[in-house]
């Protein structure tokens, strides 16, 4: 296991806007902020929801949309460099009207209602190819 000791200096309440895409507002806010390594947890409602599965057999993404109303039950992510960009990597299990759960990363999602806490730390994380699984994972 690799790993680094990090330190918390800010940490923020969020109510993301209605109307725009869920991981776009978290990057633009890591943006505004100067936020290079974050955690985050969310809850909420989305729209139009794109989530991608990861087949470790292919080593691929596969994206499943989802356009309907959701529930956001949890959502979980942290925020790193990736080529050059601040990215929120973001998983969530969203849920619909019957309690069927939807679970993976969450590429897109149009708000309807979202609350965030980001807490920041006192470093800069970049992800970097990992061969061994094809992903792009932290570099510590």
């Amino acid at each position: 296991m690799d790993y680094r000791e990090v330190e918390t200096t800010r940490e923020y309440v969020c109510r993301l806007d209605h109307g725009r895409d869920w991981r776009t507002q978290i990057e633009a806010f890591a943006d505004e902020q100067a936020i290079d390594a974050a955690f985050f947890q969310g809850l909420g409602a989305v729209e139009d929801a794109e989530m991608f599965f990861y087949d470790q057999e292919r080593r691929e993404y596969d994206a499943v949309t989802f356009p309907e109303p959701l529930e956001v039950a949890a959502c979980i992510g942290n925020v790193s460099h990736l080529d050059g960009e601040r990215f929120a990597h973001t998983h969530a299990v969203l849920s619909r009207p019957d309690g069927a759960a939807l679970a993976g990363h969450l590429n897109s999602a149009t708000v309807f209602a979202g609350e965030l806490h980001i807490r920041e730390f006192d470093t800069k994380l970049q992800r970097q190819h990992d061969e061994a699984t094809e992903l792009d994972l932290w570099g510590l």
